[in-house]
C-alpha cells in the first residue's frame, strides 16, 4: 500500500493491517492482496516444473506459503523476522511440508544450497542492507537454482520523488535498478517480469480519468463510493498482467510503466 490505512484494527487473521503489508481475508484490503498473489501463482507453476525446495524469505501472514506446496514442493521454507507473524504463519500454515522460522533474512538459518527456488515478494524495498540481503539468499540457493524478487515500480508508485511515499520503505527500484542490484551480487537476471492492470481496471482508469491506485487511496474505504468498493471486494489475480521486458543502455525499459517489477534470478552454476 502506498500508506498505512487509517485505523489498524486486527483483520479476520488476527494480525494488525499497519499497511506494511497485506493480509488475506479483508475485503477492503483485496486490491492489493490479490496484486501480491499474482507473483505467487507465477512461483506455483516454477514448483510444479520441478523445484522441490522452496524458501519464502519474507513470508509475511504465510499465504504464499500454502501456495507453494499446494503447488506440489516436497518442502516450503517461510522466515519472517516478526515473533507475532511467525506464530501465526505457523499455526495457519504449518504442516509435514510447511516450516515457519523466525530469523533475520541476512542470517538465514540454511545450509549453503539448501534451496531450489526463492521467492521473497515485496521485500526488498523494506530493507536496509540490500546487497547482505542479496547475498544471503544466493548462499542457501543451489547452483542453478532460481531467486524470484518482487517489488513496487518506483516510477509508478513514488512518481517523481526519489524518497519512498510508504513510511514502511527505505528504497524503491526501477527495472534497470532492480537488474543492476540483483547482478552485482552475483546473480544472472534471466527475465525481468511486470506486473499491470488487465483490461477490467483499465477500462475505469479510462472512465474515471484516475489511476485506480489514487482512487483507492484517495480516502479511506468508508468514503469510497459504493460502485468502487464493490468493484475491490471483487479483484481476482486474473484482473492483472504481467509482460516480459528488457532495459535499454540508458537505463530506460519498457517495464517502466507496469505497477510491480519481477526479477527472475539464476545462481551461476559455476
Amino acid at each position: 500500500m502506498t500508506a498505512p490505512p487509517a485505523a489498524a484494527d486486527p483483520g479476520p487473521t488476527g494480525l494488525v493491517l499497519t499497511g506494511e503489508r497485506t493480509l488475506p481475508g479483508i475485503p477492503d484490503e483485496r486490491y492489493w492482496f490479490e496484486r501480491h498473489v499474482v507473483a505467487y501463482r507465477l512461483a506455483q507453476a516454477r514448483v510444479a516444473a520441478g523445484a522441490r525446495v522452496v524458501l519464502d524469505a519474507g513470508c509475511g501472514e504465510g499465504y504464499g506459503l500454502a501456495m507453494l506446496a499446494a503447488a506440489g514442493a516436497d518442502r516450503v521454507i517461510g522466515v519472517d523476522l516478526e515473533a507475532p507473524v511467525v506464530v501465526h504463519a505457523r499455526a495457519t500454515y504449518g504442516s509435514d511440508v510447511v516450516e515457519v522460522h523466525e530469523a533475520e533474512l541476512m542470517s538465514l538459518p540454511l545450509d549453503d544450497g539448501a534451496v531450489d527456488l526463492v521467492v521473497s515478494f515485496q521485500v526488498i524495498e523494506h530493507l536496509h542492507d540490500i546487497p547482505g540481503y542479496l547475498r544471503s539468499l544466493r548462499r542457501v540457493t543451489r547452483r542453478g537454482g532460481e531467486v524470484w524478487i518482487a517489488t513496487p515500480n518506483r516510477l509508478t508508485f513514488t512518481p517523481g520523488s526519489d524518497v519512498p511515499v510508504n513510511p514502511f520503505h527505505t528504497r524503491e527500484f526501477t527495472a534497470a535498478e532492480l537488474a543492476d542490484e540483483c547482478r552485482a551480487a552475483g546473480f544472472d537476471v534471466t527475465r525481468l517480469l511486470g506486473i499491470d492492470h488487465g483490461r477490467r481496471l483499465r477500462t475505469i482508469e479510462r472512465l474515471t480519468r484516475r489511476t485506480f491506485v489514487d482512487l483507492v487511496t484517495a480516502s479511506p474505504p468508508e468514503d469510497w463510493p459504493r460502485w468502487l468498493r464493490a468493484t475491490v471486494h471483487r479483484v481476482e489475480p486474473s484482473w492483472f498482467t504481467v509482460a516480459p521486458g528488457t532495459v535499454e543502455a540508458d537505463g530506460t525499459s519498457d517495464l517502466d510503466t507496469t505497477l510491480d517489477l519481477l526479477a527472475v534470478c539464476r545462481v551461476p552454476r559455476t
